[in-house]
Formats: structure tokens, C-alpha cells, sequence
């Protein structure tokens, strides 16, 4: 008896001692380290590049990506990020999607 009760009591003191030493160096999933994680910002509708809007517009494939471009190309630099509405297969929920990833200057 006294020997399964100093079992358990030697089994609790290690894993209150080990749980936590665990935990604080739990290792991070691979391509999760800080340096890896680059955050996005403001992307500017005017200078940015078909494969910059396709990576960072959600909803934006290489196609659309592509017609923003030849559109501001054609009609000259967008005045407001509205005018997005104009480029062929761009609506209003993909705009609002995106609204706040767009700049103008």
C-alpha cells in the first residue's frame, strides 16, 4: 500500500514538474517561425502588378489580376477604388472583399 502511494505521489510530482517544461517548448509547426510569417498591407491599385493582385486580392485570379491591369493601362490611373466595378468580371462583393487591402497612392 505505502509503496503504490508514494507511486502516485512520485507520478504527480513529475508531471506537474514536466507538463509544464513541455509546453513552453513546444516546437512550432514547420514554416511557422516568426520570420516566416509576412504580413500583407495596402497593396496601391495603381502600381501594383498582375501577380501582386493575384496573390494578395481575394477572389482575384491571374485572369482578373491581368484585366485590372490592362484596364488601368487603357484608361489611365483609378481615381477611386469604386472604379474597380468597371474592369469586366469584378463586382461588389469582390470589391468589398478587398477594400481594405486597396490604396491609390
Amino acid at each position: 500500500m505505502k509503496k503504490a502511494l508514494l507511486s502516485a505521489v512520485a507520478f504527480t510530482l513529475l508531471s506537474s514538474v514536466t507538463l509544464p517544461i513541455y509546453a513552453a517548448t513546444k516546437p512550432e509547426p514547420i514554416g511557422a517561425s516568426p520570420s516566416a510569417v509576412v504580413e500583407v498591407g495596402v497593396i496601391n491599385l495603381n502600381t501594383a502588378d498582375a501577380e501582386t493582385l493575384h496573390r494578395v486580392l481575394t477572389g482575384i485570379g491571374a485572369a482578373k489580376a491581368r484585366a485590372i491591369v490592362d484596364y488601368r493601362d487603357a484608361h489611365g490611373p483609378f481615381t477611386s477604388i469604386d472604379e474597380l466595378l468597371e474592369v469586366k468580371g469584378i463586382g461588389a462583393a469582390t470589391l468589398e472583399k478587398n477594400r481594405g487591402k486597396l490604396s491609390l497612392n
